[in-house]
Order: structure tokens, then sequence, then C-alpha cells
């Protein structure tokens, strides 16, 4: 399963995210790469100015409410993003490759300009 997500501090954990999403639930691509995330700041950004936000959360607000509230109530510094956001979420394009029947799938994340194309 190749897959991958432009650089940034979301990057890792957007990919964590998508391939749980597909490895471990049984997701398809499109559907794995659709689901809302979350994203920590709880250390300081790579780029300048290198902003630092312990116990930072930004969470999707697609996210269920009573979740986010779960998370407020825990201490977690929660805040919604705006939904769909390739800044604080990254954005993963991923392909599967079915070995037994041949079967290629592809997720194209719809948080920026991307496509999945295969042959």
């Amino acid at each position: 399963m190749p897959f991958g997500c432009p650089g940034g501090d979301a990057q890792c954990q957007a990919m964590v995210q998508v391939f749980l999403n597909i490895v471990e639930f049984g997701m398809a691509p499109q559907v794995a790469v659709e689901q809302p995330r979350f994203a920590t700041w709880n250390f300081p950004n790579s780029f300048w100015p290198h902003e630092y936000l312990p116990g930072r959360l930004n969470l999707e607000s697609r996210l269920d409410p009573e979740l986010i509230e779960q998370l407020k109530q825990l201490g977690h510094d929660a805040v919604l993003s705006e939904d769909w956001d390739p800044m604080y979420m990254g954005v993963v394009g991923a392909i599967t490759v079915d070995t037994d029947t041949g079967l290629i799938r592809a997720g194209a994340d719809p948080r920026r300009d991307t496509y999945a194309i295969g042959r």
C-alpha cells in the first residue's frame, strides 16, 4: 500500500490515521482519507515562528460532539478546525492492490486538489 502526505507537522499523524482506517478498520482508501481527523500540536511547530501549544488538540468539527466534550473534560485544549482543513489535518493519498484479484483502489484527499488515477 503506497501512501503519503505532503510535509508538515500533521503529516505523520494523518498518515497513521489513514493507515489504521484501511488496515484495522477495513475501509477503502477513499473512505479512509475522508474520515474526520485530529492532530496534536503539543510540540514546537517545525515552521517559523515555531509556535508551541501545550495540550492543543485540533479536531475536525465532523467528529462526534460528545467525543469532543469528553476530550475537553479530560483536560485537552480541544479546538475545532474547519472541516477538510489541509493545514491542520494533512492531505493523504493512498493506493491499495488486492493481490488475489488485481483490483486497484485509490483515495484522493478532498482537503486539497488531489487525484486518484490508476490503470
